[in-house]
């Protein structure tokens, strides 16, 4: 069916930006999938680790790279959940029922990309406000 009735979308003639979310562990599996959006995407980033990862950057055909955004939330926790509760699924290998999501301050992660007339990214800036990490400057 998809073949079918299948339509080559393009940049900037059916749509002004296109973002993919990769949401993946392997670093290689990213970047790959990077490669193959290069010049087709306005941005490819990966998710699932967390971990906001430090080479975002713009690929050779104009598409806007990220490995990881990381994650918007509790950075003093096990992703998101109280380390006191989430303990137990890691000691144990068992889910443990009363696992609480975290309380201490959180961090939001992300990626600023700027896109130009032709759906493809000028620039990549990362972002990390509020929590533990590190705060990236956007004046």
């Amino acid at each position: 069916y998809a073949r079918k009735h299948h339509k080559e979308y393009r940049l900037s003639e059916d749509y002004d930006a296109l973002i993919v979310d990769y949401h993946g562990e392997a670093t290689s599996e990213k970047a790959a999938l990077g490669n193959l959006w290069d010049g087709k995407a306005s941005l490819v980033v990966g998710t699932h680790t967390h971990v906001p990862t430090a080479d975002g950057r713009i690929l050779p055909r104009g598409t806007a790279f990220q490995t990881d955004a990381g994650m918007c939330g509790s950075y003093d926790s096990i992703i998101g959940v109280e380390v006191g509760t989430g303990m137990p699924r890691y000691e144990y290998k068992a889910r443990h029922p009363l696992a609480q999501i975290a309380s201490s301050p959180g961090t939001m992660c992300g990626v600023i990309v700027t896109v130009n007339d032709k759906g493809l990214a000028d620039a990549i800036e990362p972002v990390r406000m509020g929590g533990v990490l590190s705060e990236t400057n956007h004046d």
